[in-house]
């Protein structure tokens, strides 16, 4: 009995942890209560700058104190994470308000991952999203500044939440987060192996359509374009055999002509799903009034004040093609999209009008408009350095550590190919334990998976576009859940 009044006494302590002045109380545009306890607020990783990093953070409607803590990266760089919690798998369904200047209404979303974890959504590195710096140096960044600001974070975030230290710790984005997470993963192993407290109880990571190995990702497109018979059987031929191979970095006219006859004959697809429409050439009734399924994000380009930021939405085709890269630098957004002729479907004009509604900032405890204006999806404000190379080692000594690694790729990517995903996952150089086989979520095959040793795996969601959850709510929660769970999915 007295154990059982010790318990229920250190449970009360320790649920009482939490910063009280962070807890989210109400949402505009919500109207019910919250299925668990959410909480924002800023994490400071630099005193002496007073850079910021801004967190969302949602308890799990599931066992809070039991299940892990997920932390959620969107790319870019330079894209908020929001992105994340409105458009994919946060706790709720934007629904598009029928008056202009009206708040999108929140419905709570079934296949919400907050269903089973608890997750972070953080906005990284400083100048992204509702993160700032006093010292504008700082928005001068790149993969290593940003790995160890996020590991800063996450320290200093579980002295704030002591309660939760306990916890499964994992690490979690898609895109050019398939730069941040690995990376930040690295920190955080060193950290642990360094004796750094708090402790961090850290058990994996994955990563979606992630941003890997610039040659890997830049090699992936043409077979991806021939094996979805977006190229002819002539073209592919013709071009592997004058590239020798290599689409990445041409080295005669012959190949360069050939990839550009390439680029001219999918350069109309939506990048991000080729299934799904584009309105860039012009909206006819026929698919003004169509029952598309690519998602709300994805419909409408242009049809927002932010039309020049959502083409940063995602760290999109431009970062494994030919020639963007150099020394390093990315360049910017206006400079690749000019140079590619290129611009996404994306509509962020949902997240855009609840985000920089004063109600809302209120609400979520964000720094007041004098320090950061406006939110919008991605910034153009940061100068970003990819400055670590291939993820490839990386990946080898994360796994070779037994550190649990899920790499899972929407099949009708073309952004970053599933073609490369399947190329570095092998790469890595481990025995296959799973051999290629299909999944299942609602008694249909969901994708196919493969696995290897070292806890890693391989997946495909069948029919998916870039940003997985979005496209396929039901079967992501499916394999999240098996995944955090460490079984097979």
């Amino acid at each position: 009995m007295l154990l059982v009044l010790l318990h229920i006494f250190l449970t009360f302590v320790l649920t009482q942890s939490a910063p009280q002045d962070s807890l989210v109380t109400n949402l505009p545009g919500f109207n019910g209560s919250l299925n668990s306890k959410h909480y924002a607020g800023y994490v400071t990783v630099d005193e002496s700058h007073g850079r910021n990093l801004y967190y969302y953070f949602v308890e799990s409607e599931s066992n809070p104190s039991k299940d892990p803590v997920v932390l959620w990266l969107n790319g870019g760089p330079g894209c908020s994470s929001f992105d994340g919690f409105v458009f994919e798998h946060g706790p709720f369904n934007f629904e598009k308000p029928a008056t202009k200047g009206a708040l999108p209404k929140l419905q709570p979303n079934p296949y919400s991952w907050s269903k089973v974890s608890n997750i972070i959504y953080l906005d990284s590195p400083a100048g992204v999203g509702f993160s700032y710096s006093k010292n504008v140096s700082d928005y001068k960044t790149g993969d290593i500044q940003t790995a160890y600001d996020s590991h800063i974070f996450l320290l200093k975030w579980f002295e704030l939440y002591p309660e939760f230290q306990a916890n499964p710790l994992f690490l979690s984005g898609e895109s050019y987060a398939g730069v941040y997470v690995p990376t930040l993963a690295n920190q955080v192993v060193i950290g642990i192996e360094n004796g750094t407290k708090p402790t961090l109880n850290f058990k994996g990571y994955m990563v979606g359509n992630p941003v890997t190995d610039d040659k890997i990702d830049g090699n992936a497109l043409v077979p991806f374009a021939h094996g979805m018979s977006l190229i002819s059987d002539e073209l592919f031929e013709n071009t592997t055999k004058a590239c020798h191979g290599n689409f990445f970095n041409p080295e005669t006219e012959k190949c360069d002509n050939l990839l550009q006859k390439v680029d001219q004959t999918i350069g109309h697809l939506n990048v991000y799903d080729i299934l799904e429409p584009c309105y860039h050439h012009g909206e006819t009734e026929e698919n003004k009034n169509s029952n598309s399924k690519l998602p709300l994000s994805f419909k409408e380009l242009g049809k927002t004040e932010k039309s020049l930021a959502v083409r940063k939405r995602i760290f999109g085709r431009a970062w494994p093609y030919r020639g963007n890269v150099k020394d390093g630098i990315v360049p910017s957004w206006p400079e690749l999209t000019s140079a590619n002729g290129y611009v996404p479907c994306v509509d962020d004009g949902v997240a855009t009008a609840w985000l920089n509604n004063p109600d809302v900032r209120k609400a979520i405890h964000t720094v007041e408009e004098s320090v950061v204006d406006a939110w919008s999806l991605c910034t153009d404000q940061i100068q970003y350095n990819h400055d670590t190379g291939s993820m490839l080692n990386f990946h080898k000594k994360l796994t070779s550590k037994g550190y649990r690694v899920l790499a899972f790729s929407g099949d009708h990517d073309m952004c970053v190919p599933h073609t490369g995903t399947e190329t570095w996952t092998r790469l890595i150089g481990v025995k296959i334990v799973d051999e290629w086989r299909p999944w299942f979520s609602n008694n249909q095959v969901a994708g196919y998976t493969q696995g290897y040793a070292n806890n890693l795996t391989y997946l495909t969601i069948k029919g998916s576009g870039h940003t997985v959850p979005e496209y396929k709510p039901r079967e992501s929660l499916h394999f999240y859940k098996r995944f955090l769970d460490g079984v097979p999915i």
